[in-house]
């Protein structure tokens, strides 16, 4: 089996949440599989996180670490936007 290199888009809860907060949390939460972390503006003040994060193609795929993103504090939705198989 490969990896596979999915991009998700993480959205606060609010345009108050501290995001700086959220990225510590991510770095904690999934180290070994991170590979980056951008923000990307949205509208009226809001901010996307867009994490890109590397895990073995095989049964289960990105459902681990989907679980652990969304159920950190101040994240609304977890959005996969795409996904790579490595080489």
């Amino acid at each position: 089996m490969g990896e596979v290199a999915a991009t998700v888009k993480l959205m606060p809860v609010d345009v108050d949440v501290d995001l700086d907060k959220i990225i510590e949390t991510i770095k904690k939460v999934i180290p070994e599989e991170l590979h980056s972390i951008e923000k990307e503006p949205i509208a009226f003040g809001l901010v996307a996180l867009i994490v890109v994060f590397v895990v073995e193609d095989g049964e289960g795929g990105t459902e681990e670490v989907e679980k652990k993103l969304s159920d950190i504090e101040g994240i609304s939705t977890v959005e996969i936007t795409n996904t790579t198989r490595l080489m």
